[in-house]
């Protein structure tokens, strides 16, 4: 984790506006937002993370779990955050009309050189909310 000193650093670093600085100290300084639950197919844990020095929780064994390995090894994560607190998104039904709601990310992850909300979907669920929401969920070649 960094210290309060190297967050400001790395905001000065990567030019982070003053509004983004205070949004990311601020899901740096919370606790999730929400606890995790699991529905039919789902295994829900925590993980003890040595990178973070608390636990992380997660939805899915197969999924966000394999995702916080991942962090927690790759050196470009510098810290990252399970449940942040609630986004609005506004986007386009796939029928045109405007569509606004309050959204828990999985994790917030904070890089050497960029930061941002992520999500853990299966490549089939992605391909299917594509489908049905196509201006919230768009699919990337990687």
């Amino acid at each position: 984790m960094l210290t309060q000193n190297e967050f400001n650093d790395w905001c000065l670093r990567l030019e982070i506006s003053n509004e983004a600085k205070l949004l990311i100290d601020k899901i740096r300084s919370s606790n999730p937002s929400r606890r995790v639950g699991g529905g039919r197919k789902n295994v829900t844990g925590r993980y003890p993370s040595q990178k973070m020095g608390f636990t992380i929780q997660f939805e899915s064994h197969r999924n966000e779990l394999a995702r916080i390995y991942e962090y927690e090894f790759d050196e470009d994560v510098l810290e990252y955050y399970d449940q942040p607190p609630p986004i609005e998104l506004d986007y386009l039904s796939k029928k045109g009309r405007r569509t606004r709601h309050q959204h828990t990310p999985d994790f917030f992850v904070i890089r050497r050189n960029s930061a941002g909300w992520e999500e853990c979907k299966t490549q089939d669920d992605l391909f299917k909310l594509s489908e049905e929401s196509p201006n919230r969920y768009q699919l990337e070649e990687v």
